[in-house]
């Protein structure tokens, strides 16, 4: 905003002292005038009884006569300093007689200045142009307040994303190695503090050297994906984890599941991956894509450490592999899954 073209109001119930107000400012450059004969008048037209007034209707400068009836000078500078749209707004008082308790109540209510009544066109215009350069740089300031506002929003919006981005596993999406080690730590001592069993699922791509040997590295990051959004979707609850462990490797951690629960969970998954029916390569047994699993769960105790659970499914999933792969083994029982039996390990 330029000066000039600065919005005024003038307030004043004499329409004589509003009309030599507005050819006083208009001699100075000043073109968009507004004129209210009562303080109730320009109440109405500034929108003081909602939350919002329209941003073609907020003045740069209001000059306000003190005396009026009804809501005087007084009354209205109170309303307009209580609004949020328009407490920034400069207000100039005009007064006839400038005794001090008049003027302590104007500064009181919130204006910035005064001018006496007759005023002396010099000292008005003065005055006027001093409000609207406070109101130029306040307007200015405020510009700058909000452009901060939003690049601080941006800037936390991206480190979220960033610091969401550095959980995820950049190939297959799920979360990463990183992420799960710090979410299971996490979720071991929720579930030593609530009393809960704790489950967890190792899972390794069968003969995937040889896949990725016969199909290229290329369809062998898209057989990890697959394999990755596979055993996502079979996962029900929102509170499971499925991270990628490394290389072929994948780990699931379920909240408040027993060996059992982690043995239905980790058949069902077994069973999702085979169902894709990705071609395996040719010199492999099997003629798709499979998954072995080792799953453990436990009760965790004082003491005891998490990695304990994971060490567990792990040598439970080297059982499994040296089973002839495709199954699934805990460390009480195997099932034959490729066959649907159970015997013990």
């Amino acid at each position: 905003m330029t000066l000039n073209q600065a919005k005024i109001m003038v307030v004043d119930d004499s329409r004589l002292a509003r009309a030599s107000l507005e050819e006083l400012l208009r001699r100075e450059g000043y073109h968009d005038i507004t004129q209210m004969d009562s303080g109730q008048a320009a109440a109405d037209h500034l929108g003081l009884d909602k939350t919002r007034t329209p941003s073609n209707r907020r003045p740069d400068l209001i000059l306000l006569d003190i005396v009026m009836e009804g809501l005087d000078g007084i009354g209205l500078c109170q309303r307009l300093k209580a609004h949020q749209d328009l407490r920034h707004v400069p207000v100039i008082m005009l007064t006839a007689q400038a005794d001090s308790e008049s003027l302590r109540q104007a500064f009181q209510a919130g204006a910035m200045d005064y001018v006496t009544k007759p005023h002396r066109e010099v000292d008005l215009a003065l005055r006027v142009r001093s409000a609207l350069t406070l109101k130029a740089e306040i307007d200015r300031r405020k510009a700058r307040e909000a452009e901060l506002v939003e690049v601080t929003q941006k800037m936390v919006a991206l480190n979220r994303k960033l610091r969401l981005l550095s959980n995820l596993d950049g190939l297959t999406g799920i979360s990463n190695r990183r992420f799960f080690d710090e979410a299971f730590q996490r979720e071991w001592r929720r579930a030593l503090r609530q009393g809960h069993p704790l489950g967890v699922l190792m899972i390794d791509i069968d003969h995937f050297k040889a896949y990725n040997d016969y199909f290229g590295h290329a369809q062998g990051d898209e057989c990890l994906k697959q394999v990755a959004r596979c055993l996502l979707e079979g996962l029900r609850r929102p509170g499971d984890l499925l991270a990628r462990y490394g290389g072929e490797e994948f780990v699931v951690v379920l909240a408040d599941t027993d060996q059992q629960g982690a043995l239905v969970v980790a058949e069902g998954l077994r069973q999702a991956v085979e169902r894709l029916g990705l071609p395996q390569a040719g010199s492999c047994p099997a003629q798709v894509v499979t998954v072995s699993i080792g799953a453990a769960a436990a009760l965790p105790q004082e003491g005891q450490a998490e990695h304990d659970l994971l060490a567990q499914a792990d040598r439970a999933l080297y059982r499994a592999k040296a089973l002839s792969r495709n199954r699934v083994t805990c460390s009480w029982t195997t099932l034959t899954l490729s066959r649907g039996e159970r015997g013990e390990s």
